[in-house]
């Protein structure tokens, strides 16, 4: 992952995600401003810039927004794969960033404090007029975006808002963490603790669909979105990659046709990339996947 310590990068992290129970603990977003009228950060997209890499979930979801909203907003992908510099950039083409030319995305965090310490993650959003981070949360960045700027639906409507917070929370540690709690997890214990969490919740969705056309009954909303990252990967990685294999997204009849839904709302599908997800979740790794081989399968069908 990569980490800056008093502006510093460093490649290996010395306080390592993995506690010594064997269970694996995300570490909280260290850059957390807010996009208001009366702030120092405007309502005004234009001013805005997103770091984003395409297979990884969190990023995933602010590009949903982005894309349902059809907001304005440029991007810098990082390449799929990370390596000792952590999410890194060409020097043109596709993976290039057109904003600060960095080549790894630690150099962009180092011009936001000359002491920065944190980690080096996307989604990233940058103001640039200020020439600053604005957010490394993707959480504040969907909810933002989502309230900040008009067009596409309103994701967190006030009406539904404690249903939305109550579904994000468990989706976040079940499923969403859940997955990486299962695919990061050094002791059988903790695996089966994750594994167990996550087949649990996805079983009270599937059941939950019966009666709901969303989560949160007949509109869609930010609680959709935030799912939907880790259902689109589920099949193609984490079923395989992380262990997450009591069933498939495809098992579950109201889930899969739930996930079918979302893919083929306007904007959607141009935010998937099956590919890289392979790419990137079959990456070289001394623990999961020594030899670093992307698998050819699955093949599905997201059409409905």
């Amino acid at each position: 992952m990569g980490l800056m310590i008093a502006g510093t990068y460093h490649a290996e992290d010395p306080g390592p995600d993995t506690q010594l129970d064997g269970e694996f603990k995300r570490q909280k977003a260290t850059i957390r401003n807010w996009i208001t009228a009366e702030g120092p950060f405007p309502p005004d997209i234009a001013r805005y810039h997103l770091y984003a890499a395409w297979n990884c979930p969190w990023a995933h979801r602010v590009l949903l927004v982005r894309a349902l909203k059809g907001l304005d907003l440029s991007v810098s992908y990082a390449l799929p794969r990370r390596n000792d510099q952590g999410w890194i950039f060409e020097a043109e083409g596709a993976y290039a960033d057109p904003l600060l030319g960095v080549s790894a995305l630690h150099e962009a965090y180092a011009q936001v404090s000359p002491a920065y310490t944190g980690r080096i993650t996307v989604p990233l959003l940058w103001d640039r007029e200020t020439g600053t981070a604005v957010s490394n949360e993707s959480a504040d960045i969907v909810r933002m975006m989502g309230s900040a700027f008009p067009g596409g639906p309103e994701l967190c409507p006030p009406a539904l808002e404690a249903k939305i917070e109550a579904w994000n929370e468990r989706i976040y540690h079940s499923v969403n963490n859940g997955v990486y709690r299962a695919g990061f997890a050094r002791s059988q214990a903790a695996y089966d603790a994750a594994v167990a969490e996550l087949f649990e919740t996805l079983e009270a969705i599937e059941a939950h669909l019966a009666g709901n056309t969303w989560l949160c009954g007949d509109a869609f909303t930010e609680a959709d979105l935030r799912l939907f990252p880790t259902l689109v990967r589920f099949d193609v990685a984490y079923h395989y990659a992380f262990k997450c294999n009591i069933a498939r997204l495809t098992d579950y009849p109201r889930l899969w046709r739930y996930a079918r839904t979302i893919y083929a709302m306007p904007g959607v599908a141009d935010t998937v990339r099956f590919d890289i997800y392979k790419q990137g979740y079959f990456s070289p790794s001394p623990l999961r996947n020594p030899l670093g081989i992307v698998p050819a399968g699955p093949r599905i069908d997201w059409s409905l």
